[in-house]
């Protein structure tokens, strides 16, 4: 790519970053294109569909999120590595308003461009949540699917205005009902943990 194409593309990115942060995923590409100072020829060249252009604007943050769940299996307590992981993949989710429908929708659509992100992500939750389970201090009637679903749901909260003050108390709701004391075998629902993402 030419470096005045490839300086137009990532004008293109960042214009998409801020807009989406202030109106959500479904601001129109036109608008995008304003904000860049681009036609928006220019902006479809370069990302055909909106799912192409949210993929290319998310992969890094998808990316940073499943590399931070491999050092987390490595750095900390199996308790701590999950609450942290989920904590922020949460505060990363509400970033960027109403990618959470998208990503719910993206996991189950192969052809969608952010599938693979995504099954990639669920799967790294769903590794520090087995290794949580594993150590008895996450309850076993939960699976990788589960987590990220929850993922989407907390991100929903924060996301709701009216809802948005409460969403911290309500985290560590969710949170402590995930978690059960270290070593218990006492764990809700029982039974062995779910295998796979």
């Amino acid at each position: 790519m030419r470096a005045d194409a490839r300086k137009n593309r990532d004008h293109v990115l960042a214009a998409a970053g801020t807009a989406i942060t202030e109106q959500g995923v479904d601001v129109s590409l036109r608008d995008i294109a304003r904000r860049a100072d681009v036609g928006l020829a220019t902006l479809l060249r370069h990302f055909p569909t909106r799912e192409a252009l949210l993929e290319a604007l998310l992969r890094t943050s998808f990316d940073e999120m499943t590399t931070q769940a491999g050092e987390l299996e490595t750095s900390s307590s199996p308790e701590d590595a999950l609450v942290s992981w989920l904590r922020d993949c949460v505060a990363w989710t509400t970033e960027y308003r109403g990618v959470t429908v998208l990503m719910a929708a993206a996991i189950e659509d192969t052809e969608s461009a952010l599938h693979a992100s995504c099954v990639t992500l669920r799967a790294a939750g769903a590794r520090l949540l087995t290794r949580a389970q594993a150590a008895g201090a996450a309850r076993t009637d939960i699976d990788g699917t589960d987590l990220f679903a929850l993922v989407a749901a907390l991100a929903w909260l924060s996301d709701q205005p009216a809802l948005a003050p409460s969403a911290d108390h309500l985290f560590d709701v969710v949170a402590s009902a995930i978690m059960t004391s270290a070593g218990s075998t006492d764990t809700p629902g029982g039974g062995t943990p779910p295998s796979g993402p």
